[in-house]
């Protein structure tokens, strides 16, 4: 068994640089894992630098200096995160609340549809038992309602949370964005001199991480955006919540759309019935989703990420358990970085694993 266990070490760790990016994700893996919380807002201000740092670098190919580049982009977040705070935000948690106050009617108008069954199906289903089910069901809706009706930033640790936030990852963001270029040539100077293998990684996910997160990005906003604008034509209730549900069902590649169909439907569903209005509004978040799979998608990801499904859905369920949404959203980058350091890793073969060279004849 050792004899076994050293030829595979001598194998995959024999080389200085992969013993070197081991130990170092290893200790990426446990500083998240104790100090995780602590340095979360540092953590945030380098992804939103990173996703950033796109803006900064086209700004200076039309020759604006770098500081201003810096400025224009910084601005342009600040922007975007005080329309977020002050409009996107308060719309969508005041429907929130008012979805929790309907529910207890919906569950209602929901027993009445089942308490038919009974009658066309009564060796399957008694009228106490859909009673139960639904008066279950009431009950913790009206709890889940009453959270979210009386949830409040009133304790200190939250308000305290919020302000560390709202101050801290701005000024994070800004000198990430400001001094990113030095930062990132200060650490490669720890790195050992003789490091192919991480220029070889590096370089292969550098532009295909960056291209796909920001596409993300971009993918979320025009989703939601233009849900919550389509659906608000249509007079649908709850538009602004059911955009953000929607821009955010795209994290998870094909789960969220059909996921995110249910409430959809079941919302047009209680405010309309089966009228034409309902078959209007599945018609056109359908067409949403087409628009989103054949279009948008091609045009954002063209250089499409090589992964099978199955290995995109376990990283979804691995790292979102693991980071929760963080880990939804970084999932499939980090399923391709798993997959380039697997690819780029070095094997040393001893001579009696080596595969014979056939000669052609």
């Amino acid at each position: 068994m050792k004899a076994i266990f050293n030829k595979w070490i001598d194998r995959y760790f024999s080389d200085e640089e992969a013993l070197f990016l081991f130990i170092l994700i290893v200790a990426t893996l446990v500083l998240m894992a104790t100090l995780g919380k602590p340095l979360a807002p540092v953590f945030a201000g380098i992804v939103i630098a990173f996703l950033m740092q796109g803006g900064v670098d086209w700004l200076k190919a039309k020759k604006v200096p770098h500081l201003g580049a810096v400025l224009i982009t910084f601005l342009g977040f600040v922007s975007f995160v005080l329309a977020l705070l002050l409009i996107v935000v308060p719309l969508a948690w005041k429907q929130l609340s008012t979805l929790f106050t309907e529910l207890p009617r919906m569950v209602q108008q929901v027993q009445s549809l089942l308490l038919v069954l009974p009658q066309q199906y009564p060796d399957w289903i008694t009228e106490t038992q859909i009673r139960s089910i639904m008066s279950l069901a009431t009950h913790e809706l009206t709890s889940a309602g009453q959270w979210v009706l009386t949830y409040s930033f009133n304790s200190l640790a939250s308000v305290m949370t919020l302000l560390v936030y709202l101050v801290l990852v701005p000024i994070l963001v800004f000198f990430f964005l400001k001094d990113g270029r030095s930062l990132i040539g200060w650490w490669t100077s720890f790195l050992p001199k003789k490091r192919n293998m991480l220029t070889n990684i590096w370089h292969e996910m550098d532009d295909q991480i960056a291209n796909y997160i920001r596409g993300k990005v971009i993918e979320i906003l025009i989703v939601g955006t233009v849900t919550y604008a389509t659906f608000a034509l249509l007079d649908v209730n709850y538009a602004a919540l059911l955009g953000i549900i929607v821009g955010l069902s795209v994290l998870i590649p094909y789960i969220g759309a059909a996921v995110v169909t249910l409430p959809v439907a079941l919302i047009g569903f209680f405010q309309w019935g089966l009228s034409d209005d309902f078959m209007y509004l599945l018609i056109a978040y359908a067409i949403i989703q087409a628009l989103d799979g054949n279009v948008l998608v091609p045009l954002l990801f063209s250089e499409a990420v090589n992964l099978h499904p199955i290995s995109i859905i376990v990283a979804v369920l691995i790292f979102g358990t693991l980071w929760g949404f963080w880990g939804v959203f970084f999932a499939i980058p980090l399923a391709t970085f798993v997959k380039a350091i697997m690819n780029a890793w070095p094997r040393h073969l001893s001579a009696d694993e080596e595969s014979p060279v056939i000669k052609a004849p």
